[in-house]
């Protein structure tokens, strides 16, 4: 069922509610905001092979935490690699844009944004209210993914991926790893392996390549990096992480909370804003601004 924007909903009734929905490679999220913009409920589950039901299941989780449902919906709106597919949207936008729009709500004033996800990489320059002045993204190497993390890391040194954080932290002498290609990457691993190197310095080791090479994406397009700097993505749930890139980029990187919600809040905030330019239009096509940026 499409949200039908009853009268009353857009108009600012207490029922009215917002959902954003971000289908990515490896994660999908929902995030419902009432008409100010707060956060009503956040959800997040593994993007599956349809990612049309991706977009249905995460969607209902966080119907089902706010104890409200899909009559109260007034819009639907998606970003992220499978925005398309999930056919109830009714606004759909680049995920660049929305991950600024978010992470602004979240952490106003922040220049730039640093997001590593689980196939690909992010550096944002922002300017005033979450306008994106210049990116660049990494989307075809695993070096510059939380995927390369969490191949070499939980793969080769048999760890919980929850406990290669507090793992990581406790390097005294992390490796160098002179590739950033995940193949010979992993066998330079296991030759610090066989020589009995701690696995907490190998740990460490992993994070602080895949931050070397973020970081050095953003430099080859001029991104000055200035702060605030705002980590987010799978990679800001590890705890060692925040300290790779303080150490790459000499600054202080600031964690969110929820670190895998900008995305899906941003497109709600979108959302929120269309319904509100277009109260008495009805259900329409997913509409999506410009070209592909993702």
């Amino acid at each position: 069922m499409t949200p039908s924007g009853r009268e009353g909903d857009v108009g600012g009734g207490v029922t009215s509610l917002f959902a954003g929905v971000d289908i990515g490679s490896t994660t999908s999220k929902a995030v419902l905001i009432d008409r100010a913009g707060t956060v009503v409920a956040f959800s997040i589950i593994d993007t599956k092979h349809d990612r049309n039901q991706s977009g249905e299941e995460v969607l209902a989780m966080a119907l089902e935490a706010a104890g409200r449902d899909e009559a109260d919906l007034v819009m639907i709106a998606t970003t992220g690699y499978g925005r398309r597919s999930f056919t109830r949207s009714q606004k759909v936008m680049p995920e660049i844009i929305c991950h600024a729009l978010g992470t602004e709500h979240l952490y106003p004033g922040v220049k730039t944004l640093i997001d590593v996800g689980g196939q690909d990489s992010k550096v944002i320059a922002m300017g005033e209210g979450g306008t994106v002045e210049m990116f660049e993204m990494n989307d075809r190497c695993a070096a510059g993914t939380g995927r390369f993390f969490e191949v070499l890391s939980r793969r080769l040194l048999s760890v919980p991926l929850d406990e290669l954080g507090p793992l990581a932290l406790t390097s005294k002498n992390p490796v160098y790893l002179s590739s950033v290609c995940t193949i010979f990457a992993e066998s330079e691993i296991i030759s610090y392996l066989s020589e009995g190197l701690p696995a907490a310095d190998i740990a460490m080791g992993i994070l602080e390549a895949m931050a070397k090479r973020v970081v050095a994406i953003g430099r080859q397009a001029r991104i000055p990096y200035e702060e605030p700097i705002v980590l987010t993505g799978g990679i800001a749930l590890n705890v060692a992480a925040k300290k790779a890139f303080e150490d790459q980029l000499d600054k202080e990187v600031v964690v969110l909370d929820q670190p895998q919600m900008p995305a899906a809040l941003g497109i709600a905030l979108v959302g929120r804003d269309e319904a509100d330019m277009s109260e008495d239009a009805g259900p329409s096509g997913p509409q999506e601004p410009g070209s592909d940026v993702t």
